[in-house]
């Protein structure tokens, strides 16, 4: 374990390599779960603020879940979460022309209509986030599926790609620049640590 702040990062955040193989997954991980994508409690306003920019991006029964089920919905396990589609696809979510899953609020962020990219649940996975009973610490480890990411982490070796650094961008997002300069400093050191 590695503790930055009141964070305690598993060491297979630093030692395995993945990166993701949307060929291979099909992006899988936005349909394969027991719930939609967790949600902070900002990223509800997110929803209920920029639905209107988002909802052009997602499919018919996407706008339809979300106008039975709402923007988001509480889920006893995992808190507010993302509606799905018959409890198997995030609402969000939209298939393109390859059978990939897709995100529509990403699409929205990446034709410049949103500042806001995707749930940072979505785009730290396979990092997850845990809160301990007491709230004060942050555990933030490495959960890849077994036979979904399966691909993506024969990717990563092959690539020599830690995890970290495949999340650089999500993992700055969540905690910023110094967090993950400390990450990388730390990730460096336990390298060079081995070596010797």
């Amino acid at each position: 374990m590695i503790a930055i702040d009141n964070k305690l990062i598993s060491d297979d955040v630093i030692e395995a390599q993945f990166v993701c193989d949307l060929n291979k997954c099909k992006g899988g991980c936005c349909e394969d779960g027991d719930a939609g994508a967790p949600l902070e409690v900002k990223e509800l306003n997110e929803l209920i603020e920029h639905y209107a920019v988002i909802a052009p991006y997602l499919s018919d029964e996407g706008r339809r879940e979300v106008e039975r089920q709402g923007k988001y919905v509480y889920d006893q396990e995992f808190g507010w979460v993302t509606p799905t589609i018959k409890g198997q696809m995030c609402a969000y979510g939209y298939r393109d022309a390859s059978g990939i899953v897709k995100c529509g609020i990403e699409a929205a962020y990446n034709d410049g209509k949103l500042d806001w990219k995707k749930p940072i649940s979505c785009h730290l996975f396979p990092i997850r986030l845990k809160k301990s009973r007491d709230g004060k610490t942050e555990f933030v480890n490495y959960e890849p599926r077994e036979d979904l990411c399966a691909a993506a982490c024969k990717l990563g070796k092959k690539l020599k790609v830690p995890t970290y650094v495949f999340l650089k961008e999500a993992i700055t997002r969540k905690y910023g620049e110094e967090f993950y300069a400390i990450l990388e400093a730390t990730a460096k050191h336990m390298n060079d640590t081995k070596v010797k």
